[in-house]
């Protein structure tokens, strides 16, 4: 990868002018502000570059650029090119049932592109006719009924942003830093807007018994046909019926024409290409519940049945691959946080390990279910540092460290896996994976 040819996350070489909250760091910031023509034509184009001089003239502007619409579906500058998902060699046996990572470390704010949504698949992406599908509803029902995607469409529609996280994210992390980038430790994780239809609307439409029911059996069209038991009260409070993401149609690979969103829990549940709901009142104990995301717990016994992904956070930048080109001086730390039992209240972050604490300021919006970015200024003095967050919920839940983490959990857990991580920043400037 050519670093210096791509822009986003990849390198932190000049100064952060913006959104400062700790004044002594902003102070700081300000006195080196004569340094900052130097720090900014040690690369690129800048080189050279003599302050006072008139700006040069580039290409760009001696000649007619594309027309309008050259491209019908607009696409990434060229020179982002190295902005892409990526898959992790050796975590499945097959491509079909294998995972793409998010690039968390070159997005801003929130949202993730459709095109860099962390994909998981278990058996491929079917190519599924959005005029031929059917979502059948059955079961303990009053009116068993199947829907077209017209009729879903000129349903009562909601629109919400929420994060979707996979329940094996960080699952690599267990027994010691094994990968070198948050992409591969913490992307299996995105977040979205997404519209469609409440389930509860649904529920409604068919007359569910609510004396008897307790639990949703989810079925996808995939050839996996991937099911998932999900419990009647999630089904009422939040989940989604959802065919559009980001203002579009969903991407094929997110589960086109149609999936099941359920706020807040382990992405799995949120079945893609969605064909099939049935009420009853018992879990299934399918195999994606069974023989897969369940944890394995140090007295041998396993957990079933985990849901809810708890709090969590990771600083983005700096983070493990990137160098700090300028030995010493301001650089804005920013992450992520998130939980699936609400909003998240505060983020910390620690510059030394976990010795010392500072509260970080948290970007607005702050959404309940939805990732939350924060951001802490710092003045890095040129001597190794050990990079870390730490969030708290709405509930008071705070984010474990991983030394926490195991004395509940052991070490030979997959999934679950919520502690916080630390980035160590070396005199170099470059940037590891670590655990402490």
């Amino acid at each position: 990868m050519d670093k210096k040819k791509t822009l986003q996350g990849r390198l932190i070489n000049a100064p952060v002018v913006e959104r400062s909250a700790q004044p002594g760091a902003r102070r700081a910031f300000l006195r080196g502000l004569a340094g900052a023509s130097a720090a900014l034509a040690s690369g690129g184009a800048a080189a050279g570059f003599t302050p006072g001089e008139p700006l040069p003239v580039p290409d760009s502007m001696k000649r007619l650029g594309k027309p309008v619409a050259a491209q019908p579906y607009s696409q990434p500058s060229p020179h982002e090119a190295n902005v892409v998902r990526r898959q992790s060699p050796g975590l499945t046996r097959t491509n079909e049932s294998s995972i793409a990572f998010t690039p968390l470390q070159n997005l801003f704010g929130i949202i993730t592109p459709s095109g860099l949504h962390f994909e998981r698949d278990h058996a491929g992406v079917p190519d599924v006719d959005p005029h031929q599908h059917l979502l059948a509803l059955h079961g303990l029902v009053a009116r068993p009924k199947r829907y077209t995607m017209e009729d879903i469409l000129r349903m009562p529609s909601v629109s919400r942003v929420h994060f979707l996280e996979c329940g094996a994210n960080t699952g690599m992390e267990w027994g010691n830093a094994a990968v070198p980038t948050v992409q591969f430790t913490h992307g299996m994780l995105s977040c979205a807007e997404y519209t469609g239809v409440l389930l509860s609307t649904l529920l409604e439409d068919v007359g569910f018994d609510a004396k008897r029911a307790r639990y949703l059996l989810a079925e996808g069209a995939d050839g996996a046909a991937l099911t998932r038991t999900i419990p009647l009260a999630m089904a009422l409070d939040d989940a989604i019926v959802v065919y559009g993401q980001n203002g579009e149609m969903l991407r094929p690979e997110n589960g086109y024409p149609l999936r099941l969103f359920v706020p807040g829990v382990q992405g799995v549940s949120s079945v893609k290409w969605l064909r099939r709901i049935e009420v009853g009142d018992q879990p299934w104990h399918t195999r994606e519940e069974t023989l897969h995301y369940s944890d394995l717990l140090p007295d041998g016994k396993s957990r079933q049945f985990t849901w809810i992904q708890e709090a969590k956070s990771v600083i983005t930048s700096p983070s493990g691959g990137m160098t700090l080109l300028d030995k010493g001086g301001y650089y804005e730390i920013t992450g992520l946080a998130w939980s699936g039992r609400g909003s998240i209240k505060r983020v910390d972050v620690s510059v030394d390990g976990g010795r010392n604490w500072k509260t970080a300021t948290l970007q607005t919006p702050v959404l309940p279910k939805a990732l939350t970015r924060f951001r802490f200024d710092w003045v890095w003095d040129g001597s190794p540092a050990l990079l870390q967050s730490r969030c708290i919920d709405a509930t008071g839940y705070v984010q474990p460290s991983i030394k926490q983490l195991r004395e509940v959990r052991g070490t030979r857990s997959i999934y679950h896996n919520n502690a916080v991580q630390t980035w160590q920043v070396l005199a170099s400037g470059e940037v590891r994976n670590v655990q402490v």
